[in-house]
């Protein structure tokens, strides 16, 4: 039996942050919404043992990887022995804060609940998934959705229309944990509005939406990856309706009304500025086939 899955990307229309937990983690507030760039999993069984096979570049292929991780945490959680052999084939940017590699562990989870026969409830999953990464919960869920604490405390939201968006991925390395250190000591100012956003989705108003984008993050990335401000600006004035950077960046993403409005406004980028991917809004984060 061979499952293959699609783990679709996100980004974060807002992200804020409202203070730190009692464990030291930030303690975020986020509208995120599923894209339908997706990364694709192939998973066969095995008696025994974890394979993994990747063939991207700066994609580890052991214990390093959260798809890695996420079987192996299913194992010690379930106590099952049976193995899994899985190819990963990579679509998503690395580290680019499109939640691609949180987006696999959770394809992984749902795959492996299934393929060995575990019967894990969803809730179950999800208490899992906090456990590799705080954006796991929400590539398990997926759609739109705002999240609360770590992560891990979503709201599900009213499906957007399949809105057109460009993302733009600067060729530079971004450290998460880097710039959520910066964070904590540049203290930005300029918050996002999360209640104006969550309006705007309620009345499915592309124009508000992009009038309520705001990341926290953005000014403490761009302060280190000057690329970032770049793409923005191109992207505004190849007409993007609304820009603004997922998660950590450095991705920047623009919205616009329809896929076929994203190629255009793709076409009137320049190539140097990154690896520029035209996509849409989707209403799923991972589809077993």
């Amino acid at each position: 039996m061979l499952l293959q899955v699609q783990a679709r990307a996100k980004i974060n229309l807002t992200l804020d942050i409202t203070g730190l937990l009692p464990d030291g983690y930030h303690e975020l507030e986020t509208v995120m919404q599923s894209i339908a760039l997706a990364d694709r999993l192939v998973f066969a069984p095995l008696p025994g043992g974890i394979e993994l096979e990747t063939g991207a570049s700066g994609v580890p292929a052991g214990p390093e990887n959260l798809v890695w991780r996420a079987a192996e945490l299913l194992r010690k959680q379930t106590g099952c022995r049976r193995g899994v052999r899985i190819h990963l084939f990579k679509n998503i940017p690395v580290a680019a804060g499109l939640g691609g590699g949180s987006a696999d562990a959770a394809a992984t989870l749902l795959a492996l609940n299934r393929l060995w026969s575990l019967d894990l409830s969803r809730e179950e999953l999800a208490r899992l998934a906090l456990q590799l990464g705080a954006d796991v919960p929400f590539c398990l869920a997926g759609g739109t959705a705002l999240a609360r604490g770590k992560g891990e405390l979503l709201t599900p939201l009213p499906p957007l229309p399949p809105w057109g968006v460009v993302l733009v991925t600067p060729d530079v390395a971004v450290s998460t944990a880097r710039i959520y250190k910066e964070y904590d000591r540049l203290l930005p100012v300029g918050r996002p509005d999360t209640q104006a956003m969550l309006r705007a989705v309620d009345r499915r108003d592309l124009a508000a939406v992009c009038a309520s984008l705001g990341n926290v993050l953005e000014p403490v990335t761009a302060s280190l990856v000057p690329e970032v401000r770049r793409v923005k600006g191109a992207l505004q004035e190849a007409g993007a309706a609304g820009v603004e950077m997922s998660g950590s960046g450095p991705t920047v993403f623009g919205l616009c009304s329809g896929e076929e409005e994203a190629r255009r406004v793709a076409g009137r980028l320049d190539p140097r500025l990154g690896r520029i991917i035209c996509t849409r809004l989707c209403a799923g984060a991972i589809h077993l086939q």
